[in-house]
């Protein structure tokens, strides 16, 4: 699917396949080193390849005149109140070169397109508490949720 930047430069989305794990291993290492604000991490093919092998998974980019500079992970769940599908997206990245060119929006309008096809009631939007931009345009597109979420840690991570 192609939308239209502010600035008109073409934004194509599509889902990532495993064909794509060379492309998305450099974006994903700058997504991780955005988060955890260390050293830069190297690109892991290997790594990528998983998660674009994950059965519960799914991937969408955003190229810009052809190059990989965004992605959004999401999952297709049970709803069990209705008892059709809901969306869920827990990770949205746009390289840091290419943001405020409503690249991070177009991924989120994407999906928000394919709700019905989907039996979707809602489309649930995670953010992280930090950085704080990293929620802006959920302030913007969407409603504050009904859950708040908590986390069990395991391991070092």
């Amino acid at each position: 699917m192609t939308k239209k930047s502010a600035d008109e430069h073409a934004i194509d989305i599509s889902l990532l396949h495993l064909s794509h794990a060379h492309e998305f291993a450099p974006l994903l290492a700058s997504y991780a080193q955005a988060l955890k604000r260390g050293a830069p991490r190297r690109p892991d093919d290997y790594y990528a390849e998983n998660l674009l092998r994950d059965r519960t998974a799914e991937i969408a980019g955003a190229r810009l005149d052809g190059i990989l500079v965004g992605f959004v992970i999401f999952y297709d769940l049970p709803e069990p109140v209705s008892g059709m599908r809901a969306g869920q997206v827990d990770h949205i990245y746009v390289h840091h070169d290419h943001r405020g060119k409503g690249i991070a929006k177009a991924l989120i309008d994407v999906l928000a397109d394919k709700a019905e096809e989907r039996g979707w009631t809602k489309l649930s939007l995670n953010a992280p508490r930090v950085p704080e931009d990293g929620r802006k345009l959920y302030e913007q597109v969407a409603a504050p949720a009904d859950w708040t979420s908590f986390i069990i840690r395991f391991g070092n991570q």
